[in-house]
């Protein structure tokens, strides 16, 4: 556990703030920071989904590595969200599969990929509107309690050391996030990119191995836009690895280690965001070819 903190270059007015190494460890104090880009935490193998007759991914092999911030990016209807649904088990695949960590998913329910690791947000907010901001993040710290019926019927002591915790934590993942002062203010009276942030902390309270941001950039301005990269680095930053759907390429290409294409349920590349910028596959795929 490395005692020195991780900081953006120049915070700007409301963005996150510099990363604290003692809000990391307190946020999860079981994780490992600053984790370097290392062996393969994800690997997607052959994955299809099909919906009657229409094949929505058709054979995707890619890998995610542990440390990395990937981006998974394509035109309208590549397949994009469907394969961040088969990883998190909204969707059952048709064929092939995916590994955290060498071990199959398989067919297992959203909840249990959860528990082993993979947390996500989605294109639209889905927050719990009539909580607090707290009571949100500690809806997502519930995943990592060990706490039963029996223990909440009779509200034992280690009840309460795991609901003092909670608070704890869901304070410092706010915090983390930048929207501590938030707290007791109700989801749905948030503004949208604090909702963002907010949705974004939730997940990060279930103390992923891999987390997946659907187009967390949507309905942004460019100022917000330049703060979510700034999130986004100080998350990786914190030991986390990040799988990243994005339809903005500068947002794409500032902040991605690397890059996997898909076009019409297939992968068409997976490289640099420096190679994938000149790749005439990939500029066919968003701008067409002349006939």
């Amino acid at each position: 556990m490395t005692d020195q903190p991780v900081s953006p270059a120049t915070p700007k007015p409301d963005a996150p703030p510099p990363l604290d190494s003692e809000v990391a460890q307190l946020a999860a104090a079981e994780r490992e920071i600053a984790v370097d880009i290392g062996d393969k935490l994800v690997e997607i193998q052959n994955l299809t989904v099909r919906f009657g007759g229409l094949t929505a991914l058709d054979d995707v092999t890619f890998d995610i590595k542990r440390g990395e911030i990937l981006g998974l990016i394509g035109p309208n209807g590549a397949g994009k969200t469907t394969c961040f649904n088969a990883m998190t088990g909204v969707y059952r695949p048709s064929s092939g599969g995916v590994l955290l960590e060498g071990e199959p998913i398989g067919r297992s329910k959203q909840h249990k990929i959860t528990r082993r690791g993979i947390a996500r947000t989605f294109q639209n907010v889905r927050l719990f509107g009539e909580m607090t901001a707290l009571e949100n993040v500690v809806v997502g710290l519930d995943a990592r309690h060990k706490v039963g019926v029996w223990g909440s019927l009779f509200r034992t002591p280690r009840l309460y050391r795991e609901e003092k915790n909670a608070i704890d934590r869901g304070m410092a993942l706010l915090e983390f996030v930048g929207i501590a002062d938030k707290a007791a203010v109700q989801a749905s009276a948030l503004p949208y990119g604090y909702q963002r942030r907010l949705e974004i902390a939730r997940a990060l309270a279930t103390d992923p191995k891999l987390l997946c941001l659907d187009e967390p950039a949507a309905g942004f301005n460019p100022a917000e836009k330049e703060e979510l990269m700034e999130l986004i680095r100080t998350i990786r930053a914190d030991g986390y690895t990040v799988l990243l759907i994005e339809h903005d390429m500068r947002l794409v290409m500032g902040v991605t280690d690397r890059i996997v294409v898909l076009e019409f349920g297939k992968k068409i590349a997976d490289g640099l965001p420096k190679d994938i910028r000149n790749d005439p596959t990939v500029i066919a795929a968003y701008l067409g070819e002349e006939d």
